[in-house]
């Protein structure tokens, strides 16, 4: 049996994650298309495929394939590809350093909005000198929409910095995420992708936050409608958007987000995933699946994440 090691990623990119993993297992690590040449026997003798972002119906190429360990956080790009059996366990990155990363970003844009960084900053372009009043942090809930390993990491470091959180999942139910809308004066937005919260941040939910809110979209391009965030925007509903992921990316130049004065684009940097460290963490992972322990961040299909 082998490993196989898919991905979309330049061929340098692909060779260096290749080291990598052959350091991290042990093991020679096979580079499947578009980077390696594998024939029908090749692909028959894998039972372990590690991937980031593979092509559509790769997978199903495999007969005896028996796990598949994803180098990313989310998995809606796996899940949507029809062509993966149904049966198949599939695990996706579980990096404390990337929950770590993600904490990070969520802190600095969390500052940012409260410490009134957009408004400084378009003074400065008019040359004006004009201090705001400034609320303490403990003034200012903080909604982190999913709480998983990345939210929760989030929230204790937001609560570290004074900042009220208000934490929601979906198990929490339409009420618990009513109460956090109208009190959270910035929402963040880590949930996963799924059919139930694609275009989730739009008119609708901006109707119940907070008149003035803040928004942080560091979850999925598919969670935003655009055209309601710069509405909303617009009407004074939010007062200021950061976001880092698009549904097309690179965002298109056209795109009307790179110059609204109260957008904030990042180019989804949120949390870059650390070659070094999830190399360690797949390899931990698919060594305790051959040897019949748990896994970690192993797939719910029913949940989508």
């Amino acid at each position: 049996m082998s490993l196989v090691y898919f991905c979309r990623y330049s061929a340098s990119i692909a060779r260096h994650w290749q080291d990598l993993l052959e350091t991290a297992l042990g093991e020679t690590v096979l580079l499947g298309p578009p980077h390696g040449n594998l024939g029908a026997d090749d692909l028959a003798a894998v039972d372990v495929a590690i991937v980031a972002n593979p092509a559509p119906g790769l997978l199903a190429q495999m007969p005896n394939l028996r796990f598949v360990q994803s180098l990313w956080a989310g998995v809606d790009g796996l899940l949507a590809d029809s062509s993966v059996p149904e049966h198949l366990p599939l695990a996706r990155l579980v990096d404390p350093n990337l929950a770590t990363a993600m904490a990070e970003a969520v802190a600095t844009h969390v500052l940012g909005l409260h410490r009134q960084l957009p408004a400084y900053r378009a003074q400065q372009a008019d040359v004006v000198w004009k201090p705001h009043h400034q609320p303490l942090a403990a003034e200012c809930p903080v909604g982190i929409l999913g709480m998983g390993e990345m939210g929760k990491a989030s929230a204790a470091m937001l609560r570290a910095l004074g900042f009220p959180v208000l934490g929601w999942s979906r198990s929490a139910g339409p009420a618990a995420l009513d109460e956090v809308l109208a009190r959270a004066h910035i929402l963040v937005n880590l949930l996963p992708l799924t059919p139930e919260t694609r275009h989730i941040l739009a008119a609708p939910l901006f109707a119940r936050m907070r008149p003035g809110a803040g928004l942080i979209n560091f979850g999925r391009g598919g969670h935003q409608v655009v055209a309601d965030i710069i509405a909303a925007l617009d009407a004074g509903v939010l007062s200021h958007a950061v976001l880092d992921v698009f549904e097309t990316e690179p965002l298109p130049a056209d795109s009307p987000l790179w110059l609204h004065p109260k957008v904030t684009v990042t180019p989804h940097v949120a949390a870059e995933t650390d070659s070094r460290t999830a190399a360690h963490c797949a390899a931990g992972n698919i060594r305790a699946f051959r040897a019949g322990r748990p896994v970690t961040g192993l797939v719910d299909r029913a949940r989508g994440y």
